[in-house]
Parts: structure tokens; sequence; C-alpha cells
């Protein structure tokens, strides 16, 4: 399988060949994330570049977070590298990108703007246009992910310690329904994930360290909370990452920058969290993923230049490294295919 692993120093994403079987990463090569005309060549990269894959796995998106910003297609051939095949511009700086599963739209949230965009992509499965729709939030948005069934959208407001929901048609985000589920103050909500075919949804927030568990209502989207628990060992404040859900739902793994540790936890047959273990990683763990048949973990060390690959053990959730490969500056997105 392939590895995306972007490299914002670099404004690179580097291919990398993930061998399950036996626990090895090997380097296929890197591609270029453009910059908009008139940007030089030695301008200050972005601090992250996200990405998407679109959900018949044959583009990847990227998003270049130097001014003016760029929303890059590119066409994933057989041998999985990406081969560039659209830009479109951005009206700011994304932190995350998200595609919806039937292939027709793209979300991005802009920390810096406070905002969210809705872009549409082609028949080609290329984003050729500026978005569609340019949406105000609460302070610092930072996450936006469609549920499973494509009936809403939902974004974090870190700095308004929300997450913002609205509904969704065909014709796309209906900007009225917005809903607003509120935190405690200082929370710093980031990433989400949905759980239960979307009938649960956990978040990760920042600032606090902490995960949530909300019970989530399919036709009104409404959240509600069920449990909290913290990060083991995590200061305050924190710096928390990124958050993902195993692929049996059985486990859930969280990041801290600020430590440089990965956090697993068990999922109950109720969706709640118990701790498992906190293991060191890879310098300042901005981004990780985990392969589709869930066994192993891929991490992106963003100040060590390094990824590292963790065998997942099936029966508790833990992780063993077993590899390391050096990669560009600045990896923090990671996307497997």
């Amino acid at each position: 399988m392939r590895a995306y692993v972007s490299c914002a120093g670099a404004r690179a994403i580097a291919v990398v060949s993930v061998d399950t079987a036996r626990m090895t990463l090997s380097p296929v090569g890197t591609v270029a994330v453009p910059t908009a005309p008139g940007v030089a060549a030695d301008a200050a990269p972005g601090g992250s570049i996200p990405l998407a894959l679109s959900p018949d796995r044959r583009h990847l998106y990227a998003a270049e977070r130097s001014n003016p910003f760029l929303l890059a297609s590119y066409s994933l051939a057989e041998d999985g590298m990406p081969r560039l095949a659209a830009t479109a511009p951005l009206p700011a700086g994304m932190a995350y990108l998200s595609a919806d599963a039937a292939g027709r739209r793209i979300w991005a949230a802009s920390y810096p703007q406070s905002l969210i965009t809705e872009g549409d992509v082609d028949a080609d499965g290329l984003v050729r246009a500026a978005p569609r729709r340019t949406l105000a939030t609460l302070p610092n948005a930072h996450c936006v992910l469609p549920d499973p069934s494509g009936a809403h959208l939902y974004a974090t407001s870190l700095g308004g310690d929300a997450i913002l929901c609205w509904r969704l048609s065909p014709s796309g985000l209906d900007e009225a329904s917005e809903a607003v589920t509120k935190l405690h103050r200082g929370a710093g909500p980031r990433h989400l994930v949905f759980g239960a075919g979307g009938e649960r949804l956990y978040l990760l927030n920042e600032l606090d360290a902490t995960l949530v568990v909300f019970a989530r209502d399919g036709a009104t989207g409404r959240l509600t909370p069920r449990q909290s628990r913290p990060f083991p060992g995590a200061p305050s404040p924190a710096k928390c990452a990124d958050l993902h859900l195993h692929p049996s739902g059985r486990f859930l793994y969280a990041s801290e920058r600020a430590t440089s540790r990965l956090g697993v936890f068990a999922v109950d047959a109720e969706g709640l969290l118990s701790p498992v273990e906190s293991v060191p990683c890879e310098t300042t763990p901005r981004g990780f993923a985990i392969t589709p048949g869930g066994e192993a973990l891929l991490c992106a060390g963003m100040d060590a230049n390094a990824l590292g690959l963790y065998a997942i053990d099936a029966a508790t959730g833990r992780l063993a490294r077993r590899a390391v490969l050096a990669v560009p500056a600045g990896p923090n997105w990671i996307e497997i295919r």
C-alpha cells in the first residue's frame, strides 16, 4: 500500500510504500505541492499541508497554506504516484480538508480566518474552481467533517470552544440550519471522528487534553455528551493534535505534541473509553493514520522529519514501533491508499 505524507517545510508530498506483513517502510518518491503564480520559490512555507483522499481513492487533494492559497488536485496512477491535474484558489490558509462520500463536494476549515468553505468536485474527480460557498464561523475553525450518511456537516471552533453543525442536501450546506454545541471554556476542540456508523462522535480537545464521547441523533444532528476522558500525562495547557478510530471500532488513538506521545483507548460496546497506554513517538506528532486493515499506525513526527510505523496488537490495541523512515522537512498529514 502507499502512504502520502505532506511535508510542509519542503512543500512536498512524500510517497511511501508500506508493507504490513514485514512491517517495513520504503521511499517511493516525492511530488511538489504547487504555489500560486508570483510566489517566490524561497517564500516561507505554511505550517502544514492538509490532505484528503477522494472516496474512490483515485485522487488526492492538498491545500497549500502560503498566500495566495491553492487547492491542488492530483490523479493517482497505478504505481501510486500523484500527478498534478488541477489547481483552484482558496480564500485562506486551511487547516483541514474532507471530501464527501459521493465524491461531489470538498470542504475546508481555516483556523486563522475562522471560516469553512464548500467546493465542487467535477466529474473527473478534480477541483477546478474557487469554493462555491465561504461561511464565517466562531473563532479558529480547525476540522470540518461530514457524517457518514451525508446528512450533516460538523466543524470545530477551537477558539470558540464549540462544535458547529449544518444540514446537508444535494445542493450543499444549509447555512440557516447552523446549530452550536458548546463546550467548557478553554477546551480547545480540534479534531473529530465518527464511530458506530455515525451514531457516535469522538472529539479531541487540544488545550485541556480531553477526549469527549457524544451520542449523535442521526435525524437532527444533535450531540449529547456521554463521557470525557483525559489524555494520560498531558501537560496544561496541552498540544493535542490528531484523532483516529481503529477500523474495528474497538480502539481510539490520539496524539499529543508537547510530550510527543500517542494515546491508546479501548472502546466498549456503548462507545465509552478506557485508557490502555500512552507511548513515546516521533517528535511533534501533528498527524498520524491507521492502515485500512488496522494492522499498523503511521506517525508523522513534524520536528523529527520522520515517519514511524507501529504494529497494532489486534487484541489490546497496544502499539509497538517497528520501523522509522526519514522524510522531507515538516511531515504533518498522512493519507493511506
